[in-house]
């Protein structure tokens, strides 16, 4: 993601936070406050973006496209569809050994 990208989208956060309507001017003029340069195309594509969604849904949605992209993985079988992921096994991380243990340390 690009700088311009990044400040268009902190933009549209900071509006949307505020109440304010989500316009390619109000973008610009944060940037412009934040002392950031954009190219010209990106306020007006993020205000466009922003007319047709719903922000909070958007928001709300952030991590699930990987949960979309799993589900969709198991197309070659039936009984995928209806399967429930296999339970993670929890691996037991060795106790690390102090100096204390092995009879010695560092001010002996």
């Amino acid at each position: 993601m690009s700088v311009s990208e990044l400040a268009c989208t902190y933009a549209c956060l900071i509006l949307h936070d505020d109440g304010i309507p989500i316009s390619a001017e109000k973008i610009l003029q944060l940037v412009k406050a934040a002392n950031v340069t954009v190219d010209s195309y990106w306020p007006g594509l993020f205000a466009k973006l922003a007319e047709n969604k719903n922000i909070d849904d958007l928001i709300m949605n952030v991590g699930s496209g990987g949960a979309a992209v799993a589900v969709a993985a198991p197309a070659g079988g039936a009984a995928g569809a209806d399967a429930a992921p296999p339970p993670e096994e929890k691996k037991e991380e060795p106790k690390e050994e102090s100096d204390e243990d092995m009879g010695f340390s560092l001010f002996d």
